[in-house]
Parts: C-alpha cells; structure tokens; sequence
C-alpha cells in the first residue's frame, strides 16, 4: 500500500488552560460585548451542555494544536450538528439526554480488506492508544466555526493495527442506527444510517483523529459520544460521529450527504474558500463567540501539512 509522507507543523503544543478557567475567560468576554451564545440559552439546554462525564488522565499535548483560544466549554455542547438528534443546533444537546449508555458495551467493527479484522469493545479498542490533547479549528459548511480542545488517537494508528491489503484505497465509516435512541432517524432527512469516507492518504495523515473527548472529558452524545472522526482541514460533516463500523475498500463509499445533493456536497469537502456551496458563499467565517466574520483559510489553516495529499488535482471539481 502505498502512503504518502506528510509535511508537519513545527508549532510548539498549545499551552491549554483549565476547562473552568476557559469557561469564565470567554463567558466573561461574550457578556461585556453581548455576543455570547450561552446567554440566550434557555436553562434546560445551558444544563445538558454543561454536564461534562469521566475526565481522561495523563493526557499528551499534541504539537499540531492551534494556538488559538478554545470555544468556551458551553458553546462547543450545545451548538451541534447531529441530525440523528434533529436538525435544528440545539436540538442534540437536549435530546441526547445519556446516549450512548444503553448502547454499552459500544461495539465496532473492523473489516473490509484487511488482513486483521475484528469487532472490539470500545474500551478494548481504544485501550492500546495515548490519548492526545489536540487543539483544532473546526469549520462547518454553513459558515460558521469552532476552536475546540480534541481529546483522541490518530487515525493511522489504528489502520496499522488493522493491516489494510493494497486493495484498501478508501475508508468506509458508519454511524449507529437506532431510531429509539437516535430519533431523527425516524425522520428521512438521510438516507440512515450516516456514512462518510476518506482515501487511504487522507486517513493516514497524522491531523487525521479518532476523537473520544474534548476540553479533557468524554464525549457527551451531541457531540459524537462515544467515538467519532476529526478531519480538521475539511467541513465539519466529514467528521462522523458515534462510529459503529470501520470498513477498508477499493471503490469510493458514496456518503449521506453526497446522497442527499451531490451537486452541494462532495466527497472531498475540503476547506476551501474559492468553492462556493450553490447556496451560499465559502469564503468567509464567523467563529462562534464573535460578531464579526473572518476570512476563511484554505484547508481551514492546515494547507502546509495536507496540500500534498492533493498535488495536481482540480479542487473545484473535485470538491
């Protein structure tokens, strides 16, 4: 299997100030300018936002993190795209409640074409890897974007303990499929369950996360509990959450969204501020927490270690 060796960062590690810390600093900002989303919030979802679990100990801070001040705690829970929750961005954080406990023991598969399947627990799988503190921009497609403190392992690391054979030219994620438990699968907003993918490169580079936490906690279930993807260099729904099944393939995996509009949202979905979405602009951002847009950089800032991967290739076109 042929990989591609990626440029890295050389920008030291973030120095990451407590969670608590963080919350009053960024609270304290929103209030004076009156731009903070917390304040508008009603109580019951300023309470299930504010309900971190299991706090992770010893983590490692990663050197790809930003230097830019995280989100505020509050904001990155309860301003969510789930669309198993609901499509509105409050929806997850209320209706999530305590997924994924009646899914444990959390399950996932591993198989396609590799020469180590397998289905593990998620304590078994993830048990093997150091857990890093990574500080990544995060930026949707509808023009709005987070800084949010990622607890994870790459990616890479668990495709080499799977062994992909040279067959392996994508990575096929999927999403659980529970309606009871996910009840905006009831609705056909999606051809469920939620499937995303990647080319073999692009999962191995090292920006590539399998996220089980942020600001230092488990994941709560709006956003992505207990395991989920973080692509950071490209929109925020190639980054699946709740992740169930991990298969290795050869021909590209069509996912939800190029389903639902393949003119809108393309397999590569790279953070770029010269392709516009058909119904609105890509090239500048608001970061939730400001009033004032910014502009938006190519590959979300991450050009230098990702920009390879796609040497002599159409970005337009290949959107």
């Amino acid at each position: 299997m042929l990989i591609k060796t990626n440029k890295l960062g050389e920008s030291p590690s973030s120095e990451i100030t407590d969670q608590q810390t963080y919350i009053n600093r960024r609270q304290f900002l929103n209030t004076a300018a009156m731009l903070t989303t917390a304040s508008i919030l009603p109580t019951s979802l300023a309470m299930a936002a504010a309900e971190p679990k299991t706090s992770f100990k010893d983590l490692v801070k990663s050197p790809y993190s930003t230097d830019e001040d995280p989100t505020s705690y509050i904001d990155v829970t309860s301003y969510n795209n789930f669309y198993e929750f609901g499509t509105n961005k409050t929806s997850p954080a209320l209706m999530a409640g305590e997924f994924p406990d009646k899914s444990k023991p959390w399950r996932i598969v591993i198989d396609g074409e590799c020469d180590k399947p397998g289905e593990y627990d998620y304590d078994d799988l993830i048990r093997p890897f150091t857990l890093e503190e990574r500080v990544y921009r995060f930026r949707c497609v509808e023009g709005w974007s987070m800084v949010i403190p990622w607890v994870g392992f790459p990616l890479a690391d668990l495709i080499k303990r799977a062994e992909p054979n040279s067959r392996a030219k994508y990575v096929e994620f999927t999403t659980l499929y529970d309606p009871e438990q996910l009840p905006g699968q009831k609705r056909k907003v999606l051809d469920w369950p939620y499937t995303e993918g990647l080319i073999i490169d692009e999962a191995m580079n090292p920006l590539t996360l399998m996220a089980v936490g942020l600001y230092g906690e488990e994941l709560l279930g709006q956003n992505g509990a207990p395991i989920r993807l973080v692509v950071p260099w490209k929109y925020g729904f190639k980054s699946i959450k709740s992740i169930v099944h991990i298969r290795f393939v050869e021909t590209l995996p069509v996912s939800a969204w190029m389903k639902a509009g393949p003119r809108e949202y393309g397999f590569y979905s790279n953070v770029n501020p010269d392709v516009d979405h058909p119904r609105w602009s890509q090239n500048k951002e608001r970061r939730i927490g400001e009033f004032l847009k910014r502009k938006t950089d190519m590959f979300n800032g991450y050009e230098e270690q990702v920009a390879d991967l796609y040497t002599g290739m159409d970005l337009t076109k290949n959107f």
